[in-house]
């Protein structure tokens, strides 16, 4: 199951350019995923200071 990127995120963009598939865009008001492109290596969850990628 790919990643999500919950109501935590602050939009610093940490994630972003860590995500080796470029599964992550800026959004509205939060950081995105692309479920089609995510490949579940939980990069972006290592690198985000309040925890808001994760796994459903």
């Amino acid at each position: 199951m790919s990643y999500k990127i919950d109501d935590n995120c602050i939009s610093c963009g940490a994630c972003e350019p860590t995500c080796p598939v470029g599964a992550i865009s800026a959004g509205d008001s939060k950081y995105v995923i692309d479920p089609e492109i995510c490949i579940e290596c939980g990069a972006c969850a290592g690198v985000c200071p309040v925890g808001a990628p994760s796994q459903d």
